[in-house]
């Protein structure tokens, strides 16, 4: 098995042209002290939005550690994958996010449901966990209920584990990631406790797990909801996977993963005072905002740039209802709070800048455009070369947002 670093990071590069940018963050990051790793990742929606295959996020990373002398890990996600998606994946990456959100609910075959019960009686009764106040206390039904409810979907991520190992040739290359954020109900801590004896079962060598945890992650937007709340969860799987490690065989390097839907600053300070109390491991993403920083370089840098942000936004806006049906869960956006294509199009570079980027302190912020754009890549996309020139036109300036939002708005927050 391929040991994940404790502390990883990943970010998107949705047209292959910001690898170096983002790498610069882990550089400058590294000279301060912070040791995180650089996790490349795309997902099958997205490559199939822009047209794109993972070999060629393969290609960019690799060309950017060479290029600016790396000589640290970096790793390469199959984000979001599933057993109907993973092929294409396979041969360019070393990490891989099994995504079982879907299967979540799908009733589990009764008999096996009545075997995980029997075959985990601690489970049952008074659940003492270090570091958590108040055992838990769960019944014979509790059991029964989170079983049918997640048991049939680590049944299918394991099933997507062994499609990998069989195709890898071995278990020895490749990190494992389960994802179950992108689904309606967050999972409870006792809930988690059950679901990893349920994957420890399966064999599968979870390295890195990311929960679904109670308020709003939406896209490119600050954390909603009751942060003492997050905190409490947060510390309370900390603690679970802590024992289930001990409990259950599951590997020493096991660590939350935070889907941020980029850019939950409020919850930061909870992460970093969580990870450094209990010397925890960290997997976080941030992987949307990087295409956004790219829209803010455009528009920072005026003329054509400028032009060619405001172009996007009013095709976004246009195209709405279709950019957001497959975001459904993860995005918030109120029509009203949407400027007018007509209005953006009088905007100038300030006021567009302002509007994009994500500083909640500044007057002309606007979440609702922001989350329209997060989900707009598809309209670059369609520009094809024209949106690619322009990145190469604006190389510098669209560069020192990528690089600066990295390091100073998630980097020094999280680790410094």
């Amino acid at each position: 098995m391929k040991t994940c670093p404790k502390y990883t990071f990943g970010v998107g590069d949705r047209f292959a042209n910001g690898a170096h940018a983002q790498l610069t963050a882990f550089i400058e990051a590294n000279k301060l002290g912070i040791d995180i790793v650089p996790v490349w990742n795309k997902s099958n929606r997205e490559h199939n939005i822009i047209g794109s295959e993972p070999i060629q996020t393969r290609q960019a990373a690799d060309k950017a550690v060479a290029d600016l002398g790396w000589t640290g890990e970096y790793l390469l996600d199959a984000d979001h994958i599933n057993l109907s998606t993973v092929d294409r994946f396979v041969a360019p990456c070393d990490f891989f996010t099994l995504d079982v959100a879907d299967d979540i609910g799908e009733a589990a075959d009764p008999a096996d449901v009545a075997a995980f019960i029997a075959k985990h009686p601690e489970l049952i009764g008074t659940v003492a966990i270090e570091g958590i106040a108040a055992p838990f206390e769960i019944s014979r039904a509790d059991v029964e209920k989170t079983a049918n409810q997640f048991l049939k979907a680590t049944q299918k991520a394991a099933a997507i584990y062994q499609h990998i190992v069989k195709a890898k040739g071995g278990v020895d290359n490749f990190v494992t990631e389960v994802s179950m954020d992108e689904t309606d109900s967050p999972q409870t801590p006792p809930e988690m406790l059950i679901i990893l004896a349920a994957i420890a079962d399966q064999g599968i060598p979870i390295q890195t797990i990311a929960p679904k945890f109670t308020g709003r992650f939406n896209k490119g937007v600050d954390y909603v909801g009751d942060v003492a709340q997050f905190e409490k969860e947060f510390n309370d799987d900390l603690a679970v996977i802590a024992h289930a490690i001990k409990t259950y065989g599951l590997p020493a390097a096991l660590k939350l993963s935070v889907h941020s839907g980029s850019d939950k600053f409020s919850i930061y300070p909870i992460i970093k005072k969580a990870i450094q109390r209990t010397g925890a491991g960290l997997h976080i993403k941030t992987a949307g905002t990087n295409w956004l920083e790219e829209i803010v370089g455009l528009a920072e840098a005026g003329g054509d740039g400028l032009a060619l942000a405001k172009q996007i936004y009013a095709k976004a806006l246009e195209k709405k209802e279709a950019l957001c049906e497959p975001y459904a869960t993860v995005i918030d956006i109120s029509d009203a709070k949407l400027p007018s294509a007509e209005t953006v199009n009088g905007w100038t570079s300030t006021q567009f800048t302002d509007a994009l980027r994500h500083d909640e302190s500044n007057p002309g912020y606007n979440a609702d455009l922001r989350q329209l754009l997060h989900v707009g890549f598809k309209i670059a996309a369609q520009l094809g070369p024209v949106y690619i020139q322009a990145l190469h036109d604006n190389k510098e300036v669209v560069a020192k947002n990528v690089t600066g939002n990295l390091l100073d708005r998630h980097m020094k927050p999280l680790f410094l």
